[in-house]
């Protein structure tokens, strides 16, 4: 892995650094200490993973994120920052980032963060060459691929408690469909997906969102106790809106009156999508 850290404290960039390679994580091909100079050093060095801080000189952390992503979609960025704000984190998150680290650093804490991103990293650089050699694959390779992803998908869906809902095998069910019939949610109906299913369309949606609205809550009660935890991290930002999940766990603190809304055709998006990048 190649990595570019930017913050406008010398003594971070020297711990990153030395966090980096002293542990055989990869190579530090440049640094800055303002967002700008960063801007151009970052598209001139195309790193794998950018470290960057929130609130810098003349380009902040997450105006800094969304320029690049524009121009590079796939660098990935871990925020690094002493802000707690949640409306700050949140904007992070929107930005485009994959995780946020809070100061004061913890060696430990940033070893694994940065591991799970070169995983991924490796991982979709893995599933790219195995669809270019693949392409070609014949139907009954096909199949035994779409029943790995069932299989997939219900497991993301035993990680945010669902399993025990009456909706979830509506979900399972109309992932089966979608690919299968190698479409997204928004390219269907709901008359479409209930007559694959054979049921009644307001029946199945209703089931399908009160299952997922189970999930969301599971997946705040993750998130108040423990913020930096592996499948929150992983699943807030695919499955739900962010803003929804901060929402729910206001509520389930008593800061709002009512908790996060599901949106049906991000969940299923993303659900699909965890499922392809999983297997």
């Amino acid at each position: 892995m190649k990595y570019y850290i930017v913050d406008d404290d010398i003594n971070i960039v020297k711990i990153l650094s030395n966090i980096i390679e002293d542990n055989n994580l990869g190579d530090v091909v440049g640094y800055s200490y303002d967002g700008e100079t960063a801007y151009k050093e970052i598209l001139a060095t195309n790193p794998d993973i950018v470290l960057v801080d929130l609130l810098m000189p003349k380009l902040d952390g997450n105006t800094l994120v969304r320029e690049v992503k524009q121009l590079r979609t796939s660098i990935n960025f871990v925020m690094v920052s002493q802000v707690s704000d949640s409306q700050l984190i949140t904007e992070s998150y929107k930005s485009g980032i994959e995780f946020f680290i809070s100061k004061p650093l913890n060696k430990i804490e940033v070893e694994k963060v940065v591991n799970k991103v070169a995983e991924k990293i490796k991982l979709e650089e893995m599933l790219n060459n195995i669809r270019k050699v693949f392409s070609n694959v014949d139907r009954r390779l096909e199949n035994i691929d779409k029943r790995d992803r069932t299989k997939e998908i219900r497991y993301i869906l035993s990680m945010l408690g669902m399993l025990g809902e009456k909706g979830t095998n509506d979900i399972i069910n109309t992932c089966t469909y979608l690919i299968n019939m190698k479409k997204s949610f928004n390219e269907c109906s709901m008359d479409e997906i209930c007559k694959y299913l054979k049921e009644n369309s307001k029946t199945v949606r209703q089931r399908m969102r009160r299952a997922m609205k189970e999930g969301l809550k599971n997946l705040a009660n993750t998130g108040l106790e423990d913020y930096g935890n592996e499948y929150f991290q992983r699943y807030a930002n695919m499955l739900f809106d962010f803003e929804s999940v901060k929402a729910e766990m206001d509520f389930i603190r008593g800061k709002r009156n009512n908790g996060g809304k599901v949106n049906m055709g991000k969940f299923f998006e993303g659900l699909i999508l965890l499922s392809e990048k999983e297997y």
